[in-house]
């Protein structure tokens, strides 16, 4: 099997240097192969993802991206303390060969954001082709059968899907004016679509609008978000189908969340909170069948936490006779250490279904997402079982095709 780049907007973010560094280390033999649904592993199932579908080897993944700071991979990941250095010694080479690209950024969508390393060019069409020669010199140099492109950057600003996003034709003209609501999030996208790149939307920021659908759907693109579902909806998609089934009435979930690292800084923003708050409160309605009227999702900045993120819910549940009852989870999580698999796992199965002819939307990686991409008038699948039912059922209807 050929070699599969991923190009990282966000490279030298915590999420991709840990995803980097821990494939470096898998490769290497320095760490276990655990977390990823598309990686052998000791479980005792039918079947598995690695069975029913040709997955690129880690051997196989080459990374590149943007980024506004910081001069590699290396000195990103030494930043944010994911990984101990002691850890990160043996692979520093290979990290540290991982120099960003200037990354296209606007102030105006990612406020507490700080670097320099960005693209200058004057217009969205030079920036567009700053980022087209980035990956046709990316495929170049590694002689890449595939690109799949990952959104790891940090969160934008609240944006609402208006008249320059209705229909191709009008973003075109959009981004030939230069217009503000084509953010920088959908000039990558857009890149994307135009070189039938598989693209993933990691983060909540609004790329999935008509006009850019409409793209992938001219250029056979697959694509799939939004916003990586790691920790608290993790749980949140995995406990609402348990009420569901026992017929216990929730009355309220209170969730909230600390986290200090990059992440949290950037949504101690109000309006990149929004963005977060909106993706993380849609899951919980769609799963039990009706809407829960006190659902409350909060996100604070606490700086001493890091990476090392808490979330804790509380839950309000009513059974038998209208007898009240509550359930506490506080899970301390690593929240880079739980997003990283998945990204792996989504670069994969985006380049199967690349390869399968699967276009636009993929429904069936829903399962890795807080608020899945969906068509207009669409209800996405939130519950974490039947999300991971549609992934299944896909993959054996795929099977294994050759790379």
């Amino acid at each position: 099997m050929s070699k599969v780049g991923v190009a990282v907007i966000g490279v030298n973010g915590a999420v991709a240097s840990t995803m980097i560094a821990g494939v470096e280390m898998m490769v290497k033999g320095l760490a276990p192969r655990l977390g990823m649904v598309t990686e052998p592993g000791k479980e005792q199932l039918a079947d598995s993802l690695p069975s029913l579908l040709d997955i690129t080897p880690l051997e196989d993944l080459v990374f590149a991206g943007w980024d506004v700071r910081f001069a590699n991979v290396f000195d990103g990941a030494m930043e944010h303390k994911v990984l101990p250095k002691s850890e990160l010694e043996p692979i520093r080479k290979e990290l540290e060969a991982i120099k960003p690209w200037p990354a296209v950024f606007a102030k105006k969508f990612a406020a507490n954001v700080e670097g320099d390393n960005i693209v200058t060019v004057k217009t969205y069409r030079e920036e567009i082709a700053v980022l087209t020669k980035n990956l046709e010199d990316f495929r170049k140099q590694h002689n890449l059968s595939a690109i799949v492109m990952v959104n790891l950057a940090s969160t934008e600003s609240w944006l609402q899907a208006g008249p320059t996003h209705a229909s191709l034709k009008a973003f075109d003209a959009a981004l030939d004016a230069n217009d503000a609501t084509i953010t920088p999030a959908m000039r990558y996208f857009y890149t994307a679509c135009k070189l039938g790149i598989p693209y993933c939307n990691f983060t909540p920021t609004l790329i999935n609008v008509p006009a850019l659908a409409e793209l992938a759907d001219v250029t056979k693109t697959p694509f799939a978000g939004m916003d990586g579902k790691t920790g608290q909806t993790l749980l949140k998609t995995a406990l609402a189908p348990m009420f569901r089934v026992r017929r216990l009435h929730v009355e309220g979930w209170f969730s909230t969340n600390i986290l200090g690292n990059n992440d949290g800084l950037i949504l101690n923003n109000p309006e990149s909170n929004k963005t977060k708050v909106m993706s993380k409160a849609s899951v919980l309605d769609s799963i039990v069948g009706y809407k829960v009227e006190n659902h409350a999702v909060h996100i604070h900045y606490y700086k001493p936490r890091g990476d090392s993120k808490e979330a804790w819910d509380n839950i309000d549940i009513q059974g038998f006779l209208g007898i009240p009852m509550q359930i506490k989870v506080d899970f301390l999580c690593q929240d880079s250490a739980l997003a990283a698999p998945l990204c792996i796992d989504i670069v994969r199965l985006l380049t199967v279904a690349k390869r399968a002819g699967n276009f636009g939307i993929q429904r069936q990686l829903s399962l890795f997402f807080k608020s899945p991409f969906h068509g207009p008038g669409e209800t996405p699948e939130h519950d974490l079982f039947k999300q991971e039912a549609l992934l299944y059922a896909w993959a054996r209807k795929t099977g294994k095709i050759a790379g």
